[in-house]
């Protein structure tokens, strides 16, 4: 394992002679990336604000309120992180958005809780953003101060509130009665919201572009089937009936013969063409779109191949080095991405991130179980770059690319553990170092690593 840190190279930290825990090295292969899992969740928990872990807001940070406020149980952070905190670093994390919240729950209810308290403070707290967010006429404001008040000047986003209904369905059974019905009627307010915004337009999940969102119908398509199909006593609308089918002819729009379009009407500013876009593959893992879409994997394999291939523009030196050691690609966003959240370079290009590189991990994953389950490799003319850059083919048996399919998911995570900071996990990765980048501990990048470790041991 390297020893990054969120700023750069910790030069007192590796002075010759000073011993250092975080200096010693896992040795991937002998390593188990489930239980390097465990050690990931409790970092994450960290970010989890209770009635014993209370967190104030950065009081130096010219985006958070003043006088500072205080954290209310269940605001997840999205990391510690503000513009103050390293050298290098220019954003402040220190916020409770709604998908990200939202992704991190799902997790929180999967994993080795003592208690479901943590799970009855978060739907308290969605609860408490909902009524604030309502108050203002922005229902489905994206990002809250800790103590659940609506961002000033921030965007709305129509995929987190259909994000809080999934989580909030994961944990419903480990809730007490009170807080069922406190959850039951976030996701009716949460519904009531989105009848009237599903076939309207958004800003990304990268919160960037506005449009017709790929990823926000996919996280819809996937929370309208689950309330339809609920057997929780959940009361199903009517309207679903027809939204569920529109949602699946808007998904299949995007389509342009290539690969899935991330938005449309498509982008044309300086971010153009904006795909292919990882938000495609987070569609999968997130949403409705099966990981067994052959139009999905061809927008996959581009999205791997824009990263991974050396002839690629995009091609990220540090994963050439990582091919050496057996271990990656890791990923970013897009193509032609700028952001790279801190000020130690000039944001020129674009750097792996691990929120991305455990997604990417969890299709593998998943289709690796699809694969077994079934017997039957979806294998075609679209797929098959996608299936080729494992070294699967035509000729190969289905417990064979099966194996590949959860090998090739094995080497993106062990990627991320090698590049972590002790298993730390920031936002970005440097693209020539590896280095971290950005922001540290951010909540997603555990949650993208958690869910994608239980998807190889659903195999």
């Amino acid at each position: 394992m390297s020893t990054p840190v969120a700023s750069g190279t910790d030069a007192e930290a590796q002075a010759p002679g000073r011993l250092q825990y975080s200096l010693v090295e896992v040795a991937l292969a002998q390593s188990d990336l489930t239980t390097i899992a465990q050690y990931m969740f409790w970092l994450m928990f960290r970010n989890v604000a209770s009635d014993g872990l209370v967190f104030v807001s950065p009081p130096d940070s010219s985006n958070q309120p003043s006088p500072p406020v205080l954290s209310l149980p269940g605001c997840i952070l999205a990391s510690p992180t503000w513009e103050n905190t390293g050298t290098h670093v220019n954003q402040d994390y220190v916020f409770n958005w709604t998908r990200d919240a939202a992704v991190a729950a799902v997790e929180l209810a999967a994993g080795p809780l003592p208690t479901s308290q943590p799970l009855i403070d978060y739907v308290q707290f969605a609860q408490t953003c909902q009524t604030s967010a309502s108050a203002i006429g922005n229902f489905d404001r994206a990002s809250f101060y800790i103590n659940g008040t609506p961002r000033n000047n921030w965007s709305d986003q129509t995929d987190g509130p259909a994000l809080q209904v999934l989580a909030i369905l994961q944990m419903y059974a480990q809730l007490d009665a009170p807080s069922q019905a406190a959850a039951s009627a976030v996701i009716a307010a949460n519904l009531n919201f989105l009848q009237n915004a599903y076939q309207g337009e958004t800003v990304n999940v990268w919160e960037e572009e506005f449009g017709a969102s790929f990823f926000a119908r996919s996280v819809q398509l996937k929370c309208f089937a689950a309330i339809a199909a609920n057997t929780l006593g959940i009361p199903v609308p009517g309207w679903l009936s027809t939204a569920i089918p529109w949602l699946q002819n808007a998904l299949a729009s995007h389509w342009n013969g290539q690969y899935y379009q991330s938005l449309l009407p498509v982008p044309t500013d300086s971010r153009a063409p904006y795909d292919p876009n990882l938000d495609i593959a987070a569609a999968a893992i997130y949403g409705a779109v099966a990981v067994t879409d052959t139009k999905l994997l061809a927008t996959a394999a581009q999205l791997r191949s824009q990263w991974a291939d050396p002839n690629s523009p995009n091609y990220y030196p540090i994963n050439g080095a990582d091919q050496q050691r057996g271990i990656g690609p890791m990923l970013g966003r897009y193509p032609g991405d700028t952001y790279d959240g801190d000020t130690a370079d000039p944001p020129t290009r674009d750097h792996p991130w691990a929120v991305s590189t455990g997604i990417f991990a969890e299709l593998y994953y998943q289709l690796a179980r699809q694969v077994s389950s079934s017997g039957t490799v979806p294998l075609d003319s679209l797929s098959a770059a996608f299936f080729s850059q494992i070294g699967v083919s035509a000729a190969t048996t289905s417990a064979a690319a099966a194996a590949a399919l959860q090998s090739a998911g094995d080497q993106m995570l062990q990627a991320l553990v090698f590049h972590s900071d002790h298993f730390e996990l920031s936002e970005q990765f440097d693209a020539t170092s590896g280095y971290e980048k950005s922001v540290s501990n951010l909540s997603w990048s555990y949650a993208s690593f958690l869910s994608a470790v239980r998807a190889k041991n659903a195999i």
